[in-house]
């Protein structure tokens, strides 16, 4: 490993992962340069603070495991306009993510999109929350475990609560076996920590050029 990487240790659980900072330089500026040009603000996210879309559009979230692979995924689709990291759905205020790792708290960690409908439909974003994580296991994804790695969609209307049940239901379905996926609106949402937001594209640790769950016109 080279030098100029540091290992930031964080005092939590075995399950919780553990963030490799970048080197700052040239290898930061290559990362951006293919980056998806996505904004990081999402609804003006911030520290439980009331969330607010740009005119026009839409906010959604979702639970599928570690949030740095799924934030990444969402990254990739057209029509995401901003992302960012966090938890919901706990019972303390102001969630650290060494609180939330010892399981305690009840958060999940939680990617937080806002998106335009006009380019991408909320059902699509369903499509894509469906296929890249496992819906069948309850509060594990692989490796994972824990309530914080929960299968989980944070619904910010009727209307998005009607169409997760219906994608639920199809899944279910189409896998021939429950879907354990919860279904709740948003509540306070948690900005986490800057080193976790954008994660792998930092690292450059992309796990596909582009999530499953797409329609053809866009996954090509």
């Amino acid at each position: 490993m080279r030098t100029a990487l540091v290992l930031i240790a964080l005092s939590a659980l075995p399950a919780c992962h553990r963030a490799t900072a970048v080197e700052p330089d040239t290898a930061r500026e290559r990362l951006a340069a293919t980056a998806p040009r996505v904004g990081t603000d999402p609804g003006h996210a911030g520290r439980g603070a009331p969330l607010a879309p740009a005119p026009g559009h839409e906010l959604a979230a979702f639970a599928a495991g570690c949030f740095w692979g799924v934030e990444d995924n969402f990254r990739q689709v057209p029509g995401v306009v901003a992302t960012a990291v966090g938890y919901t759905g706990g019972r303390t205020d102001d969630p650290s993510y060494e609180s939330v790792c010892t399981h305690t708290t009840g958060h999940a960690e939680t990617v937080l999109v806002e998106f335009d409908p006009q380019k991408v439909s909320y059902a699509t974003l369903l499509q894509v929350f469906f296929k890249n994580h496992d819906p069948t296991t309850r509060n594990r994804q692989g490796p994972d475990v824990g309530d914080q790695y929960r299968s989980a969609v944070f619904t910010l209307s009727p209307a998005q609560a009607a169409a997760a049940t219906a994608a639920r239901e199809g899944e279910a379905k189409a896998l021939g076996r429950p879907v354990v996926t919860i279904i709740e609106p948003l509540g306070r949402f948690w900005k986490a920590e800057e080193y976790h937001q954008q994660y792998d594209e930092k690292s450059g640790t992309h796990s596909c050029p582009m999530p499953k769950g797409l329609p053809a016109t866009q996954g090509t």
